[in-house]
């Protein structure tokens, strides 16, 4: 039987479904399953909003080599147990395997936390949107589970705001 969404969707072309909402993750435990090139784009960001950044991951990609060494992230180099996520206010599961992704996210819907998978978005309770910072101001763009347009959109919007000052 094919997975099927846990949450309500909303037709294409219609906007996201999505509540939006900025995260306070600042102390909080984060665990991100998978240690590859999404993660290596994500994880910083969630440092720097200061989460308590746990990877699990049998390899991890060399941008966060240097996040381990210095110890602002953890690494747990093995693969992903539902005990992993005890204690998680935000999880992220990005691997390889799609079957470990629906374990991360059936983990998370159990404890009651957001989680975002990154293969399939819709299987998830929550979304990363495309973001940039513009002169302090944060911006986001979610396009109905489009990444591409979501991307090209927040694109169009900085070039807007820089060429109009702001």
């Amino acid at each position: 039987m094919p997975e099927q969404p846990p949450f309500p969707t909303t037709p294409t072309g219609s906007g996201s479904p999505a509540y939006l909402t900025g995260l306070l993750l600042g102390g909080r435990r984060v665990v991100a399953v998978g240690g590859g090139h999404v993660h290596a784009r994500r994880v910083p960001k969630l440092v720097a909003a200061g989460a308590d950044v746990v990877v699990v991951a049998p390899e991890l990609h060399p941008g966060l080599a240097g996040l381990v060494e210095s110890g602002r992230i953890t690494w747990h180099r093995r693969e992903f147990t539902e005990a992993d996520l005890d204690g998680a206010w935000y999880v992220l599961a990005a691997t390889d395997d799609p079957d470990v992704n629906a374990r991360v996210v059936a983990a998370a819907e159990a404890r009651h936390t957001f989680c975002v998978r990154a293969d399939r978005g819709g299987a998830g309770s929550a979304w990363t949107p495309a973001t940039a910072t513009v002169r302090g101001a944060t911006i986001a763009v979610q396009a109905d589970r489009d990444p591409q347009r979501a991307r090209a959109l927040r694109d169009r919007l900085v070039e807007l705001l820089e060429a109009a000052g702001e």
